[in-house]
């Protein structure tokens, strides 16, 4: 019994760690930025949702249309989204990767040609996905934020929102409605949420939080703050105006000088009175930066930025009781480069033409997906089918593949070949080693004794229920623990 203990324990703490890492990079996904979004949450019957958000997430405006069955209004659709797009200069259109994606995709390529045929805008579109947008609609928060605003319609500016900054929305959610772990109702709910609310904390205070734009919920995820706080900053911000100064942030009613300690280094201010304030250099260490700037004879302005003039700046001479080597060479290199971005360069993925349902994939095409979701045996892909496929461990790379994280992310673009399709039980098998042999039959992999082997198989995509891979990952990790502990005996 104390073996099997042990087992479990270890197989739920590695189901967590899967979990974990797989939100941390859903997280630092690539933001769009500060641009207007149109953000549409596809659906058939009951029609399509439409929000447009300003480049700081304000709603604009919303609407609902019906290019789809029942009603196929496939003109007046366009006309709407056409009208929305001119009226609020719309940069980026955010499509749902949820029901009748595809075929809203061909409404905004329609819209596209549209716009540009008679306007100067130019518009780009892409596929998000919309894991737990549904649970935001529902949330508290959002009834605080959009309390006239149909539950529906919510969805739509979540998905406009999370293409602008993946983390500033994302944090709104639960983490575990997100959608990118396995067996995660199985294991320790305790630990689990300790462990994600550290990620989703971690996250946050890496990229830094715009003090003068931060929700609530963002805010509550800075180091020293908490829901309190986070909403007495923003009480304070409405208020009084926006911060200029970090210092500001000491009239925040029981923001007290230990919460500003911590949560200071962390909280950005764009075009504020103090250059450093968008950097992440904490306030206790200006008066350091002040001793370099009078040692190298230029203002705060000029030597933000400039590589080759702070190279040339020896830590060494810098080190006393209060500041050390290892500090005074990280705040060069922020001033190197002020208020830099941890998360990559923002970059979609292009799904092929004509290919929108699984009926329609043929083994031997290569096609460009988005992973979704990165398990101990593989990784699964959404290639734009409605239907996530997935890349076994052993079709990662080239190479020998241990752990799926060394080759593949989440949010991450791949190109894969599909190996084989099982319509039936809505299965796809892909493969990013792009030379692999096609099998010349679609009815599966075969073994040497004959027996079909569904190990390139799928699980449903990332929104809808995951209670199969899930039960597969366990396994997985149940089975490495077993080995592990087989080795200690």
């Amino acid at each position: 019994m104390a073996l099997f203990t042990q087992l479990r324990e270890a197989a739920e703490t590695e189901a967590i760690k899967v979990f974990a890492r797989n939100l941390h990079e859903l997280l630092l996904a690539a933001p769009a930025g500060p641009r207007v979004v149109m953000g549409v949450d596809p659906g058939i019957r009951t029609g399509c949702k439409v929000a447009v958000v300003d480049a700081t997430g304000k709603l604009l405006e919303t609407s609902t249309i019906y290019p789809h069955e029942p009603r196929k209004d496939w003109d007046g659709s366009l006309a709407i989204l056409g009208a929305l797009c001119v009226k609020h200069q719309v940069s980026l259109i955010a499509i749902g990767n949820g029901t009748a994606s595809r075929e809203t995709d061909r409404l905004i390529k329609d819209l596209m040609k549209l716009v540009a045929g008679k306007t100067a805008l130019s518009l780009q579109k892409i596929v998000v996905s919309e894991a737990g947008a549904s649970v935001y609609s529902a949330s508290e928060l959002a009834a605080q934020e959009f309390p006239d605003l149909d539950v529906s319609l919510r969805g739509a500016v979540s998905i406009a929102r999370r293409l602008q900054d993946p983390l500033a929305e994302l944090v709104k959610i639960e983490p575990k409605a997100i959608g990118v772990g396995q067996y995660q109702h199985d294991v320790n709910q305790f630990q689990l949420s300790r462990t994600l609310d550290a990620v989703v904390e971690d996250c946050v205070n890496a990229v830094g939080v715009d003090l003068n734009t931060a929700s609530v919920p963002l805010l509550s995820k800075v180091s020293g703050l908490n829901s309190s706080l986070a909403r007495n900053i923003v009480v304070y911000r409405d208020s009084q105006g926006r911060f200029n100064s970090r210092t500001a942030l000491k009239e925040v009613p029981r923001l007290g000088e230990k919460a500003f300690e911590q949560a200071a280094g962390f909280l950005r201010i764009s075009g504020g009175d103090n250059p450093l304030d968008q950097s992440s250099v904490h306030p206790e260490s200006y008066p350091l930066v002040e001793k370099i700037l009078k040692r190298i004879g230029q203002p705060v302005a000029e030597v933000m930025g400039n590589k080759e003039l702070l190279q040339k700046v020896a830590a060494n001479d810098f080190v006393d009781d209060q500041f050390g080597i290892v500090t005074i060479k990280d705040i060069l290199s922020e001033l190197e480069k002020p208020g830099r971005d941890p998360r990559p360069e923002f970059k979609t993925a292009s799904f092929e033409e004509g290919v929108e349902d699984i009926n329609q994939l043929v083994p031997g095409m290569v096609l460009e997906g988005v992973v979704t979701n990165v398990a101990a045996f593989g990784a699964f892909i959404d290639i734009g089918v409605h239907q996530d496929g997935l890349v076994h461990v052993s079709a990662l790379a080239d190479k020998f593949v241990k752990d799926p994280h060394e080759v593949v992310k989440a949010g991450q673009v791949v190109k894969v070949k599909v190996l084989e399709v099982d319509v039936k039980r809505r299965r796809i098998g892909l493969t990013m080693k792009l030379n692999d042999v096609t099998p010349v039959a679609s009815g599966g992999f075969k073994s040497e004794r004959g027996e079909r082997s569904d190990r390139n198989s799928t699980r449903p995509s990332s929104h809808q229920s995951q209670e199969r891979s899930s039960q597969f990952q366990g396994n997985t990790a149940f089975a490495a623990a077993f080995e592990k502990l087989k080795a200690k005996q």
